[in-house]
């Protein structure tokens, strides 16, 4: 059981794992099925498989992190220095999140019906992970819980990044010095680079390509 989400100031893992190609692929389906989405009830495939994605992505590191939220088309969570991961291990659950995410579009190939050029997108579909390392407030406002800090928005800003390129890959696990470091990671063949983001300094970076 993963630990749960204690208010008050915290220091662990801040990952977030992102879909590549989802709001564009979701927009399209819109598009082409404009006529048929939603009719009789029935809810289009291409949200379920939305659904099927990001919850198998939360099943691969909920625990050993612990799930904050959903944000669309990314999934946000966090490991307390006494109970996160780190090391091989760490490295271990992001690839296993991302194999898992290879698998389950692979499934979907299999039962897909249609053929419409929207919905052959989903082939275009993959991940992409941030992990950082960081203080980071716990804050009970009425029912929800919010994560917050400094260290948050870096993470979240580093979502924009020029890791892709650099990699030559859309999937690609991008770690901060920060995790690397504090969680003694090994990340031989890495790329490292220094990565602006809006309102703040350059961060350093390690990115590694997945499924390569």
């Amino acid at each position: 059981m993963t630990a749960a989400l204690i208010p008050g100031k915290h220091a662990g893992t801040i990952v977030l794992a992102d879909i590549s190609g989802y709001t564009a692929f979701l927009e399209d389906v819109k598009q082409a099925h404009a006529d048929d989405a939603f009719a009789d009830g029935q809810i289009p495939y291409a949200y379920g498989l939305m659904s099927n994605l990001l919850g198998g992505i939360v099943e691969q590191i909920d625990p050993p992190f612990t799930l904050v939220k959903f944000e669309g088309d990314a999934v946000f969570a966090v490991g307390e220095d006494s109970v996160g991961p780190a090391g091989s291990a760490l490295v271990g659950c992001i690839t296993d999140c991302y194999n898992g995410f290879t698998a389950r579009l692979d499934e979907a190939g299999l039962t897909w019906t249609c053929t419409c050029n929207a919905c052959k997108v989903k082939n275009t579909l993959d991940l992409k992970f941030v992990v950082h390392h960081g203080n980071y407030i716990v804050q009970s406002i009425g029912t929800y819980v919010e994560v917050l800090g400094p260290d948050i928005t870096d993470a979240h800003r580093l979502l924009k990044n020029t890791a892709a390129s650099r990699v030559g890959s859309p999937a690609y696990a991008l770690f901060t010095e920060a995790a690397e470091q504090t969680l003694d990671l090994s990340l031989a063949g890495g790329i490292r680079f220094a990565e602006p983001i809006e309102g703040a300094a350059s961060i350093g970076t390690v990115a590694i390509p997945l499924g390569t």
